[in-house]
């Protein structure tokens, strides 16, 4: 069964070991910030820099593992239709928000988003890193600087992720101008159980 992230909010599912969690794009260009927690111990939570070391890559699609800051892995991506993903940038908070769009309205972001579905399993807003950013594109200049550009994503792409431990994820429908080419749409997903 489908389900959906309003735009601007974002949500907390359980995912157990050898589930299927399919992240899809109703309506092309809009991101969702991911983050994942050990079902068994929320200070077990998803790292890029592990991934990075242990998978070689900031290019992360099919075949690629997800790892947590304690070297397990996490997530595998078994299928991947979207163009690009970011595993760099933190979610957007109110601090970013006043940094980055000083004169657009302040919204608590992914970040506040991710850490109100969170709380209730113990993760604290201090322990939220980097989150996977699903769909983003974020390019990184000869000169070393980064750019979010605007997803190319297209309706229906979608991102299938299996879960290699019990987890809790929790996942938003992006709320950060740039991040989404300056409009905001849902986010839809699928959760397969293991038989």
């Amino acid at each position: 069964m489908i389900q959906r992230i309003a735009p601007r909010s974002g949500v907390a599912v359980r995912l157990p070991k050898g589930a299927l969690l399919t992240v899809i794009e109703p309506e092309g260009g809009q991101v969702s910030d991911m983050l994942a927690v050990s079902a068994e111990d929320p200070r077990e939570i998803i790292s890029n820099g592990r991934t990075f070391d242990y998978e070689e890559t900031v290019r992360l699609t099919a075949g690629a593992r997800l790892w947590s800051n304690r070297s397990r892995v996490m997530l595998t991506i078994v299928e991947d239709t979207a163009p690009h993903h970011d595993f760099l940038l933190t979610p957007f908070s109110f601090d970013t928000f006043r940094h980055f769009y000083p004169d657009k309205p302040v919204h608590r972001g992914c970040f506040g988003n991710l850490a109100e579905a969170l709380a209730p399993l113990g993760v604290e807003a201090d322990m939220i890193p980097a989150a996977f950013n699903i769909f983003m594109n974020v390019t990184i200049g000869a000169d070393g600087r980064l750019a979010v550009l605007p997803p190319q994503t297209k309706p229906g792409d979608f991102t299938r992720f299996r879960a290699e431990m019990d987890l809790v994820v929790g996942l938003t429908a992006c709320s950060a101008y740039a991040s989404n080419g300056g409009t905001f749409k849902p986010i839809d997903f699928i959760m397969e159980l293991p038989s």
